[in-house]
C-alpha cells in the first residue's frame, strides 16, 4: 500500500507541473486544470444571485488566484503521498514530540508545506538520504511555482494591456466621426487604408493572446464604453462601407484582411471559451452581452 500512495503522490505532482508548463509554454495554452478552475469561477458569476455584479467583475482575478492555489494544493498534496509511507522512520523528531504519535497524513502534508514554503521549522526533518534530497527538491518546486505564477501574472496584463489598446483606439476612431460628423469609410483612402492595416494587425495580435492565455478573457475592462467586445461591431460596420466596388484595390484588400481577422477572432471565442454563435455576427453580440455593463443587457 506505501506503493500506492507514493506512486499516486507522483502523479498528482505530475499533472501540476503538467498543468504549469501547458499554460505558460504551450502554444494553445492547454492547461487543463486551469480552464476548469477559471471556468467554474465564470460559472459562478453567471449563476450565483448577484455574481453578476461582484464576481463578474473580479471573475479573472478570482480565477487567476484560484488556478495559482489549486496548483499549489496539488504539490503540496502529492509530495505529501510521497512522504506519508516514510513516517516516521524516514525522519527525524525534535526531542519534545513523540514519533509514534505523528503518522498521519496530516503530518505528511505538514511537512510538504513547510518544504514547499521553505520554511524549514526542524521540528520534523528527514534522515533518510533520499529524504534528505527530496526535502530541498519541493523547496524548488515551491520557488519555481512562485516564479511561474509571476510569470503568468505579467504576461496577462501585457495580453490585457494589448487588447484595452486596441479598444481605446477603435473608440477614438469611432468618436472622432461624431465628433467631425463624417464618417471614417468617406475619409481619405490612403488614411482609411491604414487604419485597417493597423486595426487588424492588433486583433490578430489580441487573438494569438486569446490563445495562449484564454484567461484574459474574464479580465472586465472598468471602462465598459470602451470594451473591445463593445467595439468589434463597429469594427465590422467600417469593414463593409470600406469593401464597396468603387473602393480603390489595396483598401479592399485592407478591409478584406480585417473582415478575415474579425471572423477568425470570432472563431477563437467560440472555439476556445464556448461562446455560442453560429456565425461571426451572432458570436460577437454574444461576446457584447457578456462583456456588457454590469446590470445592463
Amino acid at each position: 500500500m506505501d506503493v500506492v500512495w507514493t506512486l499516486l503522490g507522483i502523479a498528482v505532482i505530475a499533472i501540476a507541473l503538467r498543468d504549469i508548463f501547458d499554460v505558460l509554454f504551450h502554444p494553445l495554452g492547454r492547461g487543463m486544470v486551469a480552464r476548469w478552475v477559471v471556468r467554474s469561477v465564470a460559472w459562478a458569476a453567471r449563476h450565483v444571485p448577484g455574481g453578476e455584479k461582484t464576481i463578474g467583475l473580479l471573475a479573472g482575478p478570482i480565477g487567476y488566484v484560484a488556478v495559482v492555489a489549486t496548483w499549489a494544493a496539488l504539490l503540496a498534496l502529492g509530495w505529501a503521498l510521497v512522504f506519508w509511507p516514510q513516517l516516521p522512520q524516514g525522519f527525524h523528531f525534535d526531542a519534545g514530540l513523540d514519533p509514534a504519535q505523528h503518522t498521519g497524513f496530516l503530518d505528511a502534508l505538514y511537512v510538504s508545506l513547510v518544504n514547499l514554503t521553505s520554511l524549514g521549522y526542524g521540528d520534523i526533518s528527514p534522515e533518510s538520504p533520499l529524504l534528505r534530497i527530496l526535502g530541498p527538491v519541493e523547496t524548488m518546486f515551491g520557488l519555481g511555482l512562485l516564479t511561474a505564477s509571476i510569470s503568468w501574472l505579467i504576461s496577462i496584463y501585457n495580453s490585457i494591456s494589448r487588447r484595452d489598446s486596441l479598444a481605446h483606439e477603435v473608440h477614438l476612431a469611432k468618436e472622432s466621426e461624431e465628433r467631425l460628423g463624417e464618417k471614417l469609410a468617406d475619409a481619405d483612402p490612403q488614411l482609411l487604408e491604414s487604419l485597417l492595416a493597423g486595426f487588424a494587425e492588433q486583433l490578430i495580435r489580441c487573438r494569438r493572446d486569446l490563445i495562449h492565455f484564454p484567461i484574459t478573457h474574464y479580465f472586465r475592462t472598468e471602462d465598459e464604453e470602451r470594451a473591445l467586445a463593445g467595439l468589434l461591431p463597429f469594427l465590422a460596420s467600417l469593414v463593409e462601407e470600406a469593401s464597396g466596388e468603387d473602393r480603390p484595390h489595396s483598401l479592399r484588400v485592407r478591409a478584406e484582411i480585417l473582415r478575415m481577422a474579425i471572423d477568425d477572432f470570432a472563431a477563437t471565442l467560440r472555439a476556445r471559451l464556448r461562446m455560442p454563435g453560429k456565425n461571426t455576427e451572432d458570436t460577437l453580440r454574444h461576446y457584447q452581452e457578456e462583456h456588457g455593463p454590469v446590470g445592463g443587457g
